[in-house]
C-alpha cells in the first residue's frame, strides 16, 4: 500500500517569515508521518531505488553545484578540515548511490514484533517497532547526509526535516531535487522528506522547538553546533559532542598490525569524528615501534605532540599539553603518550575520552575481553581502525549519526535506532477480573 504524493509550492514570501515557513513544514512533516505508517516496505524501497536512479543521472548537475559550494567555502576561509567534509567527488557519489542500495537491500525494522509471550490470563504480550515519528536533523558541511538521512528516515518509516549548513546550500539542493523526484515517482508524500530552502538561522531555533510537529532531534557538525542544540532544543536530542578516539597499542601486539592500523586510523580521513586523535603505546613496544610510527607519519605530514617518555624515544617532538589530551583535532595532528600496560590505558581514556571509538591491538586475549569490558565507549574495536566506527562499514547501509548519549541510541545511528518500541497485546475475550 502507498500513499499518494502531495506538492506543495511554497513562495518567496513563505521563506522570508521563517517562523510560518517553519511552521508550514512542520504541519506538512506531521501530516506525511502519519501517512508513512501506512507505507508498506515495497513502496519504501521503490522511492530508494528511484533516488538513486536520479542521483546517477544528475552526476554533472550534483558535482557542479557542489564546485561553487567549494569555490565559495574556499572565499570564505572554510578550514581544510571543513572543506574535506563538504567536497563530493564521483567516488563519494558512487558510495551515496551504494548506501541507497544497501538501505533498501536491509530488513524493514517497522512492525516487527519479538518477545510475544503468554501470561497466566491467556494474553499473549510483545513489542513492535514503530517509527519515531518525524525527525529533525540539522548539519553542517557534509551533502551527503542530506541523502543518507533521507534513506534512512524514509526506510524507517519517519517523516524528516533536514537543515543543512549554508555552506553546501546548492549542493543540498540538487541532492533534494533527487530525492523528491524519487518520492514522487514511487507515490510517497512530498513531505516525508523536506529540505528547508532558507539558510536563516531562525529556522535552526525554530526547528528545535517545535515538539507539536517534531519528535527528536539529530545535530551532526561542530561542537559549538551541538551543544547549542542540546542546550536549547525542547525536543529530545540524539548526539555525540566529540570524537576523541583512541588507538591503545598493548606489548602484545603484532608490530606490523599495530604500525598498519595507528597509521590507517590517523591519516585514513583527518576530518571525521571517528579519526584517532590520540596514541597509547606500551613502554614495552614503545622503543621500537615509535620510530617507525613516527617516520610513517612524517610520510603523511602529521605533527605530532608527545608525552615526555615518547620525546626522549622520538627526540625532536613537541610536548603534548594538557590540551593536546582533550582535543578533536581534525587535522594532521596526532598526540602520543607511552603508558604501563592496560589500566593506565584505560584510565587515560576514561579521562579523557569522548565515549565515541576506541580500539586496542593485542593478541592477548583476556586483555582485549578486559578492553572491551570496561572502555566505556559507544564503539569498542579490537585489532582494526577506528576508522569502521561508521554505519556504512557496519552493515546499516547509512548513518544518521554516531550518538555518544545513552539513551536511546548509541554509536551509528540506523535503522533500529530511529525506531522505537510499543507494547502489543493479543487476547481472545479476556477480561481483568
Amino acid at each position: 500500500m502507498t500513499a499518494h504524493a502531495t506538492h506543495s509550492v511554497i513562495g518567496a514570501a513563505d521563506i522570508n517569515d521563517v517562523d510560518a515557513y517553519m511552521q508550514r513544514l512542520g504541519q506538512g512533516a506531521r501530516d506525511a508521518a502519519t501517512a508513512m505508517r501506512r507505507v508498506d516496505t515495497a513502496a519504501k524501497n521503490a522511492a530508494l531505488t528511484a533516488m538513486a536512479r536520479h542521483l546517477e543521472a544528475a552526476r554533472a548537475e550534483v558535482l557542479a553545484a557542489n564546485a561553487r559550494d567549494l569555490e565559495r567555502g574556499r572565499a570564505n576561509g572554510l578550514d581544510a578540515a571543513l572543506l574535506d567534509r563538504l567536497a563530493l567527488d564521483e567516488a563519494r557519489l558512487n558510495g551515496m548511490i551504494e548506501g541507497l542500495a544497501q538501505v533498501a537491500a536491509l530488513p524493514d525494522p517497522v512492525g516487527e514484533i519479538d518477545g510475544l509471550r503468554a501470561r497466566p490470563s491467556g494474553i499473549q504480550v510483545g513489542q513492535m517497532r514503530v517509527p519515531l515519528g518525524v525527525i529533525g536533523i540539522i548539519y553542517e558541511s557534509r551533502p551527503n547526509v542530506t541523502l543518507e538521512a533521507a534513506s534512512l528516515c524514509l526506510k524507517s518509516g519517519n517523516a524528516c526535516i533536514l537543515r543543512g549548513g549554508s555552506e553546501a546550500s546548492e549542493s543540498n539542493a540538487a541532492i533534494a531535487e533527487c530525492i523528491r523526484r524519487g518520492l514522487e515517482e514511487a507515490r510517497l508524500p512530498a513531505a516525508a522528506v523536506q529540505v528547508v530552502a532558507t539558510t536563516d538561522r531562525a529556522a535552526v531555533g525554530r526547528l528545535i522547538s517545535m515538539p507539536e510537529y517534531v519528535d527528536v532531534i539529530i545535530p551532526r557538525g561542530g561542537k559549538s553546533l551541538i551543544e547549542r542544540i542540546s542546550r536549547e532544543a525542547s525536543v529530545p536530542v540524539i548526539k555525540h559532542l566529540d570524537g576523541v578516539c583512541h588507538v591503545y597499542l598493548d606489548a602484545s601486539a603484532d608490530p606490523e598490525k599495530a604500525l598498519a592500523i595507528a597509521v590507517n586510523a590517523k591519516t585514513q580521513r583527518y576530518g571525521t569524528c571517528n579519526t584517532m586523535e590520540t596514541l597509547l603505546v606500551d613502554a614495552p613496544l614503545a622503543a621500537s615501534l615509535l620510530p617507525r610510527l613516527s617516520s610513517a607519519y612524517a610520510e603523511h605530514g602529521v605533527e605530532l605532540r608527545g608525552c615526555e617518555r615518547t620525546r626522549e624515544i622520538l627526540g625532536d617532538v613537541s610536548p603534548a599539553s594538557e590540551a593536546d589530551w582533550e582535543a578533536e583535532y581534525l587535522a594532521p595532528v596526532l598526540a602520543i603518550r607511552v603508558v604501563d600496560g592496560i589500566e593506565e590505558a584505560m584510565a587515560h581514556i576514561e579521562r579523557y575520552g569522548s565515549r565515541h571509538t576506541d580500539a586496542i591491538v593485542t593478541e592477548n586475549y583476556g586483555l582485549a575481553r578486559r578492553f572491551m569490558a570496561e572502555v566505556d565507549s559507544s564503539s569498542v574495536i579490537v585489532n582494526a581502525s577506528t576508522r569502521f566506527a561508521d554505519g556504512f562499514e557496519y552493515g546499516l547501509g547509512a548513518e544518521i549519526g554516531i550518538s555518544t548519549d545513552r539513551l536511546h541510541a548509541r554509536g551509528p545511528v540506523g535503522l533500529e535506532g530511529l525506531t522505537t518500541r510499543k507494547y502489543v497485546v493479543f487476547g481472545d475475550g479476556q477480561i481483568r477480573s
